[in-house]
């Protein structure tokens, strides 16, 4: 009796997979941010734009939909991301508008790099997630301290390096969030991702 009323108390989660939002509203934010990097554009509105509510917000609510979900990895991740993306606009608004001073080269350089520190170690946690999060996290990690070294150096080739990198960890994401989503749509595999099967 007590494992039947187990049983009727466990509730099926339907809910629709968080994934490719958080990682199409990171990949595409970083894109278009490392366009600018790499001189295709200035800084502009629509990069602050896309900061906030794709890049910012949408990770969020995906993050917290991860919650749900009981992905302890993707609430941590996404919701982590987001607001580095709210963050990074409040860095470079807030003194534009006068609310506070602007941060000086050497507090950016340690934003970078604990970002890089951070996403570090979540990489690791890829390892047993899937080849394509590796890329993208890789990537990341890569990009954080190819930022850090540009503002250390000042050295606009690194800088321009950096953008290109970003667009190709941009683009890492994109490609994940969207594989993610197909091969669910479609229930097979359209975009491989290299699911790792968990050993037991």
């Amino acid at each position: 009796m007590e494992n039947l009323n187990q049983q009727n108390l466990r509730l099926t989660d339907t809910s629709a997979n968080p994934a490719p939002l958080g990682l199409l509203a990171f990949g595409m934010t970083t894109v278009l941010l490392n366009l600018h990097n790499a001189g295709f554009f200035e800084m502009n509105a629509m990069i602050f734009a896309m900061g906030i509510f794709y890049g910012g917000l949408a990770q969020i609510i995906a993050g917290i939909l991860e919650a749900k979900k009981g992905n302890s990895f993707g609430v941590t991740a996404f919701t982590s991301y987001g607001f580095f993306w709210l963050t990074l606009v409040a860095l470079l608004v807030m003194p534009k508008l006068g609310w506070i001073t602007a941060s000086s080269e050497t507090a950016i350089i340690c934003y970078l790099i604990l970002w890089g520190i951070f996403t570090g170690l979540l990489f690791i946690g890829t390892l047993r997630i899937s080849k394509a999060l590796q890329v993208v996290f890789g990537t990341l990690t890569l990009l954080f301290f190819l930022l850090a070294l540009g503002d250390f150096t000042g050295n606009a080739t690194i800088k321009t390096f950096t953008g290109f990198e970003g667009i190709f960890c941009g683009a890492s994401a994109i490609y994940t969030g969207v594989g993610t989503l197909l091969n669910e749509v479609y229930q097979k595999q359209v975009f491989p991702l290299g699911i790792i099967t968990s050993k037991k």
